[in-house]
């Protein structure tokens, strides 16, 4: 049923057409006595927007991007690197973070929207418009998982996420942070959404840098920071956060190597 229901959603919810369905009973009641009380505006049918998904009793998130982004934006803004580059992130993740810090944002479908403090490239993730070794601090938030699977239009590729990784390591300056967030859980392909990994095999992924912290959203949507990998190892769509650091090289590098800003 679940599988069958993923495949639904593509055309149509059926959840949300029968929570539809109601809301729409309550928006024809709520213009009724809208249109009856003293100073109301007149109601042009041409102009109606129906809203009807939107009376919870509590605000709904997505909690792996609510906390993941969350997380991300916290110790960077704390790290205070002069600029940071992110790749692939949720636009509005970048946006903000462009209010305080100066960000380059990298992606495959590039984001034709220049703004102060945001500078937008196009991209691939497995092959980087950077030097070897030239960024201070970087982000990737909820990507990797979908390398090589054509959700995006990207090449088909098994080994896309490993790939990633490379390239995510291959740019990172000696010093330098790279905050990571992936499903995590256990491991298999949900073709062509994404990919799960263990955190063990992320670890693996990114074994020539420093594991600083890893903290999560476990299956029932919980935030915890600073948690053994071991806890998420058989869940079943957790969220693992990895802040990783490139080991520290001679005196001299700045972490800006050969590209600049």
């Amino acid at each position: 049923m679940r599988t069958l229901y993923k495949w639904i959603t593509q055309i149509v919810d059926p959840t949300w057409v029968a929570k539809g369905l109601g809301g729409y009973l309550r928006y024809l009641a709520d213009w009724r006595r809208y249109a009856r009380l003293p100073g109301a505006e007149a109601i042009r049918l041409m102009d109606s927007y129906p809203q009807v998904h939107d009376r919870t009793e509590t605000i709904e998130i997505d909690p792996h991007y609510f906390y993941g982004n969350g997380w991300a934006m916290r110790r960077i803004i704390s790290a205070a690197p002069q600029w940071h580059v992110d790749i692939g992130s949720q636009s509005m993740f970048v946006n903000l973070l462009g209010a305080t810090i100066p960000v380059v944002f990298v992606d495959y479908r590039p984001l034709a929207r220049p703004l102060t403090g945001l500078r937008c490239l196009a991209g691939n993730i497995v092959a980087l418009p950077f030097t070897n070794s030239s960024i201070g601090s970087l982000s990737c938030l909820h990507v990797i998982e979908h390398i090589g699977l054509g959700r995006y239009g990207d090449p088909l590729d098994p080994d896309g996420t490993r790939k990633a990784a490379r390239e995510l390591s291959r740019v990172l300056a000696p010093g330098g942070n790279l905050f990571l967030v992936t499903p995590v859980g256990r491991q298999r392909v949900c073709f062509n959404a994404h990919r799960i990994h263990t955190p063990e095999t992320i670890r693996e992924y990114f074994s020539d840098l420093e594991l600083l912290e890893f903290s999560g959203v476990d299956d029932d949507s919980r935030f915890v920071e600073r948690v053994d990998m071991a806890v998420f190892s058989d869940s079943y769509y957790a969220c693992g956060m990895f802040w990783f650091r490139m080991p520290k090289s001679p005196k001299g590098i700045n972490g800006v190597g050969g590209w600049t800003l």
